[in-house]
């Protein structure tokens, strides 16, 4: 009969894992299914992978496999060592009349070119959700077009619609895993998951990194030199900051746990704090900033130095 170096199709070491092995023959699987596949030998090689991870995965057949040894090359005419046949059995066939494939079957009762579990397709999905949202958790519904197999394993793409949960505290760029929603397996093979790659929308007042959140807190120049008690808005409501005498444009004052929910607690709300002057002042107003004008001896461009240079 011909060798197969099983470990060489699924592309791994003879010492590999267990899980190594079932990793290696679900992603080539997928690369190689013939519903899928561009591949010109896809059909062939997702049998050949097939068989080898039948055999591979079962820690009987394994060490059945094992004891042929590992002086071979693929293709090679070989026969099992003496007493191959006395421990393992060959399945009632002569080792001349059977290839590999035949003589690992025989162990299990299993003929080759059946079927082999197939994991579901892995879905990915946009799921762009607002900061309320994200603060609060919601569900979304999605309706998706997905690949499903019939009995006779016809592919087909049918409609699949379905609600799910995204957890309060999402933030923008997370990529959330909901076991078992994806494409349904074939064969026995598990249902694949499906991925939630969530976004923010854009919001009229607040701007997310992370779990904090940042807003513009305007303020009156005299709010800011002499300090003020303001309103600032959250997303529970707006809130009552104290700000203190000589705060600067562009200073960030912090509501502490303001943000947006996290695992181990909240994110922070930053005000960041802009001085706004009227655009029409009033006649009074005008006549008040005259007289600080010329009572004040504040020179906000001290640190540019002495230069009486006109541009």
């Amino acid at each position: 009969m011909k060798y197969k170096d099983y470990y060489e199709v699924l592309g791994v070491e003879r010492t590999a894992s267990a899980e190594d092995i079932k990793k290696a023959y679900r992603k080539l699987a997928h690369k190689f299914h013939p519903d899928v596949s561009k591949e010109k030998n896809a059909k062939e090689k997702f049998q050949e992978l097939g068989e080898a991870y039948e055999t591979l995965k079962s820690p009987e057949k394994r060490a059945a496999y094992d004891q042929l040894g590992s002086g071979f090359k693929p293709g090679q005419d070989f026969r099992p060592p003496p007493d191959w046949e006395q421990q393992f059995g060959g399945g009632g066939q002569s080792f001349d009349e059977a290839d590999l494939a035949d003589l690992f079957a025989g162990l299990s009762g299993r003929r080759p070119g059946g079927r082999f579990p197939m994991p579901g397709q892995d879905f990915e999905v946009a799921a762009p959700i607002t900061l309320e949202q994200a603060a609060h958790g919601t569900e979304i519904e999605l309706n998706l077009s997905v690949t499903e197999h019939d009995a006779a394993g016809v592919p087909r793409r049918v409609p699949h619609a379905l609600r799910v949960r995204v957890p309060k505290g999402a933030s923008d760029g997370q990529r959330l895993r909901i076991p078992g929603k994806g494409g349904k397996g074939f064969d026995g093979g598990r249902d694949g998951d499906l991925y939630l790659n969530i976004s923010l929308k854009p919001h009229r007042l607040f701007r997310a990194d992370g779990h904090d959140l940042y807003v513009d807190l305007p303020l009156a120049p005299w709010e800011a030199v002499l300090g003020a008690s303001v309103e600032v808005p959250t997303l529970e409501g707006a809130v009552r900051l104290k700000v203190p005498a000589g705060t600067k444009a562009g200073q960030k004052l912090r509501l502490s746990k303001r943000g947006l929910p996290k695992r181990d607690g909240e994110g922070d709300l930053y005000a960041v704090v802009q001085i706004a002057v009227p655009a029409a002042p009033t006649a009074r107003e005008r006549e008040l900033f005259e007289q600080l004008a010329k009572a004040s001896q504040f020179d906000p461009r001290a640190h540019f130095g002495g230069s009486k240079e006109t541009a």
